[in-house]
């Protein structure tokens, strides 16, 4: 299991019965989450929340707010500032587990000069900034939503990166990646969130299993001579860190890639307990 304990605004209470209980800086939610089906541990705990994100039998739900909050607050992570705000979707702009990512992120690119990141799927942001702080000299962030890509500029914003070369841009990322192969644009590392399904900026449909390999190949293409990583995130259920550690494996092998794969579940440690919330799949190529 892959995980971080540097994001210290963020606790995971408890989890089980299919729901989960974070204190957000300070903020008690509880949501839904399909992996934690073991019985909840500190029953005292779950009806002492600020709010409670219930699942409609018709599909998605809504918040039932407990106390009064702010439509939205900020959290840190190193230096950086975050822009948290429960959404429709219970999400919250923010996927805390990917913390193990930024610590990875952080010190591989720390220290070294003209490096460029490519984070695709960018979805607010998080990592882009994380590369940013570290001294990537250009990051470019995509994602297919410009609502969730203003987001990510208000996260830059907070955290003070607006000297920073950070390019946001909407577009579908195959079609984005196959254009810079033909600019001839290489990146020294990729980042890579796909869904399990979804709709691109004209409504191009993503279904994870049809485009996962196409991704990987165009996305090797666009490496540059000495790269630094390739991150691939995963939340599609039914593909193990194997499968993931395989597609990784025969990519790089026909690009001629010699470097390290690791592929785990990444998740998050639930207070005072031995348990961790599994939060889906990272496969990391690297130098």
């Amino acid at each position: 299991m892959i995980y971080s304990q540097n994001f210290k605004d963020y606790t995971l209470l408890d989890a089980g019965d299919r729901e989960k209980l974070e204190d957000i800086k300070g903020i008690i939610l509880r949501r839904p989450d399909p992996m934690a089906i073991w019985p909840k541990e500190k029953e005292e705990l779950w009806n002492n929340v600020d709010a409670f994100y219930h699942r409609s039998n018709k599909g998605g739900g809504s918040w039932e707010y407990k106390h009064k909050l702010p439509e939205s607050w900020t959290v840190n992570y190193r230096d950086l500032t975050f822009k948290v705000a429960p959404t429709g979707f219970k999400h919250t702009g923010l996927f805390p587990e990917q913390a193990a990512n930024w610590d990875f992120i952080y010190e591989k690119i720390k220290g070294k000069k003209n490096i460029k990141i490519l984070n695709l799927f960018g979805y607010t942001g998080a990592a882009s900034m994380v590369a940013a702080s570290a001294g990537a000299s250009e990051v470019v962030h995509l994602d297919a939503s410009k609502g969730i890509i203003e987001w990510a500029k208000d996260n830059m914003r907070l955290s003070h990166l607006e000297d920073h070369t950070i390019r946001f841009i909407c577009d579908d990322a195959l079609k984005f990646i196959l254009r810079e192969a033909r600019r001839g644009r290489k990146y020294d590392g990729i980042i890579m969130d796909p869904p399990s399904y979804g709709r691109g900026p004209d409504n191009e449909l993503f279904k994870f299993e049809e485009k996962i390999n196409p991704l990987i190949e165009n996305c090797l293409n666009i490496l540059s001579d000495n790269p630094l990583f390739f991150i691939i995130n995963t939340y599609t259920t039914g593909y193990s860190k194997q499968v993931m550690y395989n597609l990784m494996d025969t990519h790089t092998k026909l690009k001629g890639l010699q470097g390290t794969i690791e592929a785990d579940e990444i998740g998050i440690k639930i207070k005072d307990s031995n348990y961790f919330l599994p939060c889906g799949q990272t496969t990391r190529w690297y130098r």
